[in-house]
């Protein structure tokens, strides 16, 4: 690096000597080629800023004696440095960058060049006339469109403090001031705040700014590149938010309200990808309660827009946001379910998913050097068939979460237990906690337990994912062995064999409440009508000092599983005999701990 950057300041000496200079058109003319020697380089960039010139450029905005040119070259700098790697953006916010454009937006344009207080790009009222956005020429205003275009790119970076647009009050409600004077500052503030908004705090905050209102001008813009950034906005702010989404159920713009809007932007004549991102703000604002389910702008417009996105001749980005996208929606209603079962051969689309396979173009060829190019096609392509693996699962576990018909249909699509069951050791963890909650989900079918479960053995690479895997993972892989440890369920013998009793005493042990109440449930089933034996090592296994405490949860519901546990083990006289013979004391201790507690008359019952 040390000799990239003697290279730049001794083929470029004057003009990294000029940018320093007082004289601001000779300033202007070295930034001009500054500007253009960092443009595609990141290497240019890396030198650039190991060379401390970030200090002189930000000092350059926050001088106000700077002239506009000065500004928005600087700006448009910035922004080019922003559009290399994490590294070069880490290296802007530390230096300071992201004040000194946040002060640069509130550039004070002269009155005659302020623009009327309407939405560039849309019209309030739908005169035809008021189409156009005036033009843009004052250069204050060009600053400030290269001072957000450079905030934009900063905070589309995983590394951007999102935090710092919330730490002063005034910072939200002016961007969402600026919105109205040009496309943009439209397309630029939207995507922004879409980026800024990750919790539910953030998502009221522009709540309250007004960021909903202004969003509802901007979906009826009849530019492309304004409208999408404030779906994805909308989006974002309503997602597993109430109170946000009921503001956007009943907030409208020229007489319609937002859910109308994002029907008309449903329409088939839309781009798809704008068809998609309507769907998916009105599931969100359904998921958060603010629409029913029943209403037909979700049973006959989002949900077939996202049956009709998953078809094949759909490009594949655009089939995994809609089955993703689908699978939210339904996840949590049978009437939503039991529609899109039976919509467009809905099934069969997403068996095409888990038939995706990589372009075999892509592998040809006897060259022994593969380019750069070529092997990040090879790598989007791996990526795309994973993201299409773990759409799909996610699809069919909502589809089949209730209905026993709809689990039936599921399973009896070709070869798809077989991609479940390899999902379930694909090293890609997001897919294999798809491909999990898809089987736990087809797990709630007796017949399937007795049967297909049976028949291709899936219990051994569940039970290979519960060693060692992630607690997301080992939530619903630990769920879904509850199933598989059901009376009626033949893979509950195997499963014992395999030294589950252990695995599953380890669970209770867990900080996590899910993984508790999902072992000691697992213990629970296993006990249920077992022999003798199998009870004594859960009894061994568990210990009765572990006992007391699931006994002293906090979560009732492991008090309750570990109550059902004790009468499953002592559910014989025989066995009660054996057990109270070697554990009496402690279990009537145990029953004389849930009597004398502050415990409800339902626990209480478990004992009596």
């Amino acid at each position: 690096m040390a000799s990239v950057i003697y290279q730049v300041v001794e083929s470029n000496r004057t003009y990294v000597d000029q940018i320093y200079s007082p004289d601001q058109e000779k300033c202007f003319d070295a930034l001009v080629q500054l500007k253009n020697s960092v443009i595609g380089s990141n290497k240019q960039k890396s030198a650039v800023i190991q060379l401390g010139i970030l200090t002189r450029l930000i000092r350059i905005l926050n001088d106000e004696k700077s002239s506009p040119e000065l500004l928005v070259e600087t700006a448009v700098i910035l922004g080019s440095l922003a559009k290399g790697t994490d590294e070069h953006v880490c290296s802007l916010v530390d230096a300071g960058v992201i004040p000194a454009l946040l002060n640069g937006t509130r550039c004070v344009l002269e009155h005659h060049c302020v623009m009327n207080y309407k939405m560039a790009g849309f019209r309030p009222s739908l005169e035809p006339e008021e189409n156009v956005a005036p033009s843009i020429t004052h250069p204050c205003q060009r600053y400030v469109e290269a001072c957000l275009r450079c905030l934009r790119t900063i905070f589309g970076s995983s590394c951007a403090p999102v935090s710092v647009l919330y730490q002063d009050s005034n910072i939200i409600p002016h961007l969402i001031h600026l919105i109205p004077q040009s496309i943009y500052n439209q397309e630029c503030i939207t995507t922004i705040l879409t980026h800024c908004c990750q919790t539910p705090e953030q998502q009221t905050i522009l709540c309250n700014s007004g960021a909903i209102q202004a969003t509802a001008a901007l979906l009826c813009s009849p530019v492309y590149r304004v409208q999408m950034p404030s779906l994805n906005c909308l989006a974002q702010m309503c997602h597993k938010n109430e109170k946000v989404s009921n503001a956007a159920s009943t907030a409208s713009f020229g007489g319609k309200s937002i859910p109308d809007i994002l029907v008309g932007l449903l329409a088939r004549d839309k781009p798809n990808e704008m068809q998609l991102a309507s769907a998916k703000c009105l599931t969100y604002i359904c998921r958060a309660g603010a629409i029913s389910p029943e209403d037909p702008k979700i049973l006959y417009k989002a949900l077939s827009c996202l049956v009709r996105m998953c078809k094949k001749d759909k490009l594949c980005n655009e089939r995994i946001t809609a089955a993703e996208t689908l699978s939210y929606l339904i996840d949590v209603d049978t009437e939503l379910q039991r529609v899109a079962s039976i919509s467009d051969h809905l099934i069969s689309s997403l068996t095409e998913f888990l038939k995706y396979q990589p372009d075999p173009t892509l592998s040809a060829g006897g060259s022994s050097v593969v380019s750069l190019t070529h092997m990040k096609k090879v790598n989007f392509e791996m990526k795309l068939a994973l993201e299409m693996k773990q759409a799909a699962f996610k699809a069919f576990a909502s589809l089949g979460s209730n209905d026993e018909d709809i689990r039936k249909r599921i399973i009896d699509t070709d070869s798809l237990m077989d991609h479940i069951v390899s999902g379930l050791s694909d090293g890609n963890a997001k897919v294999s906690l798809a491909a999990v909650r898809c089987l736990h989900s087809l797990s709630r079918s007796v017949q399937q337990l007795r049967t297909t479960f049976q028949d291709h053995t899936v219990w051994k690479p569940l039970m290979q994912l519960l060693h060692g895997a992630q607690d997301d993972i080992l939530i619903v892989a630990s769920s879904t062995l509850c199933n598989l440890l059901l009376e009626f369920s033949p893979s509950k013998e195997p499963i014992l064999e395999s030294g589950a009793v252990d695995l599953l005493c380890s669970l209770t042990c867990r900080d996590d409440p899910s993984l508790r109440l999902n072992g000691i449930w697992a213990l629970m089933n296993m006990a249920f009508q077992a022999e003798q034996k199998i009870k004594s090592q859960i009894l061994n296994s568990l210990g009765t000092d572990q006992i007391f405490r699931l006994l002293s949860d906090s979560d009732v519901n492991v008090l309750m599983k570990t109550l059902g546990l004790l009468r499953n083990l002592l559910s014989t006289k025989p066995h009660i005999d054996y057990i109270m013979g070697l554990h009496g004391k402690q279990i009537m201790q145990a029953v004389i701990l849930i009597l004398e507690g502050d415990h409800n008359a339902e626990v209480k019952e478990q004992v009596q």
